[in-house]
């Protein structure tokens, strides 16, 4: 039964969320009508940044500091797909020990399944299950696959973006790419040389885009030693008070889950391996053509 599932789900029973997470993740019969059940307003916070900018470290750290303040919080930790089954090669199983013990925080693995943006296609529908649990807070952790993990602005309502100072010879780079979808920037290993001069760059170019409503921070940490967590804390609160008030902020957000929803349930009939059989057909043909061939699927 759907109610007592979505009941049960509410309560913060963590066997029905798993449930839950995988009903969507698979598209199991009633999946539809339990999303459409949900409701909640959960802050859900996207981390991402290039290998090795320590993310999950940062994730740990912030985790732990929110744990101890008596937060309940969900992991989303979005891993690379095995290359023979699609399935999640568990990194989190590695990267959050620390963390499996706590029992106010609930961590999953989702797989990326090929995803060229670093998320997996049903990370909105496992998302909204997610807020209907009692969490005060949702991190989703990227794979770190550098721009092309752009798409975590159009799912979370604060986006982090983690750098290192090494990065500071490539700041035309970030900014004409990755950086532009930053709420936050963390410049991570902050001990390290050249930190405070990578931070004035991210503070010129955050002044340089800033809205009426909001200029991205530079928040400097040693993620590893708890060093500048609070402060993250603080400015992901502010954030995300801000944009709750922002109805256009709101609808941009919103905008782009509902395209991305709708394209993913006009692909749900097509496999790729319906369209290699089709096409194996279809080549038969003289006259193919790859645009005609297509077309019949855009109905």
């Amino acid at each position: 039964m759907l109610i007592p599932e979505l009941h049960e789900i509410s309560n913060g029973n963590q066997r029905h969320i798993a449930r839950a997470i995988s009903w969507v993740e698979n598209h199991v019969k009633g999946y539809w009508e339990l999303l459409k059940s949900t409701s909640g307003r959960t802050p859900v916070i996207g981390i991402t940044g290039p290998p090795g900018a320590g993310k999950s470290t940062l994730v740990n750290s912030l985790v732990q500091s929110l744990s101890n303040s008596e937060k309940k919080i969900a992991i989303l930790a979005i891993d690379p797909s095995s290359t023979f089954n699609l399935g999640s090669l568990l990194g989190d199983r590695l990267r959050m020990q620390s963390l499996f013990m706590l029992p106010n925080v609930y961590i999953r693995s989702l797989s990326s399944r090929g995803s060229l943006g670093g998320l997996t296609t049903s990370i909105i529908e496992v998302v909204e299950i997610l807020k209907q649990a009692d969490f005060d807070y949702i991190i989703i952790e990227t794979v770190g696959v550098g721009q092309s993990e752009i798409e975590i602005a159009g799912i979370a309502d604060t986006t982090i973006v983690v750098s290192v100072p090494e990065s500071g010879d490539d700041i035309q780079t970030l900014k004409s790419g990755i950086m532009e979808i930053a709420d936050i920037f963390v410049v991570n290993k902050a001990d390290r040389e050249g930190a405070s001069i990578f931070a004035a760059h991210l503070k010129k170019l955050s002044h340089e885009r800033a809205d009426s409503s909001w200029e991205t921070p530079v928040v400097l940490t040693q993620a590893i030693h708890n060093i500048g967590i609070q402060e993250l804390i603080q400015k992901i609160d502010s954030h995300f008070l801000i944009t709750s008030q922002n109805l256009f902020k709101r609808s941009k957000l919103l905008t782009e889950k509902a395209f991305k929803i709708i394209q993913s349930q006009r692909m749900t009939k097509i496999t790729h391996q319906k369209l290699e059989q089709d096409l194996e057909q279809s080549l038969n043909k003289t006259d193919f053509n790859l645009f005609s061939f297509v077309e019949k699927y855009f109905i």
